[in-house]
């Protein structure tokens, strides 16, 4: 799994994450996407690497600026991830 943390300059409300989450499920296959306006941030789970080029083309046509791009594996940590060793 992969975890895209997205610095997302623009929104003002929860209308405003809802719609840069929409328009990233309409364009892409994701796990889960969650935008904060609080802290500026959008981030997407998604099994496959995204093309960074189509997804900010695809935030930027919603009125939105997106400032940077972080990617990283994500391991989901739950009740017993610890005991996986």
């Amino acid at each position: 799994m992969i975890r895209y943390t997205l610095e997302v300059e623009g929104m003002q409300c929860g209308m405003c994450e809802s719609h840069v989450n929409d328009a990233i499920r309409r364009a892409f296959h994701v796990k889960k996407v969650e935008s904060s306006h609080g802290k500026n941030q959008t981030m997407i789970l998604t099994e496959e690497p995204l093309d960074e080029a189509a997804l900010r083309r695809t935030i930027d046509s919603t009125g939105y600026t997106v400032r940077a791009v972080k990617m990283e594996p994500y391991e989901k940590k739950g009740l017993f991830s610890s005991w996986k060793k």
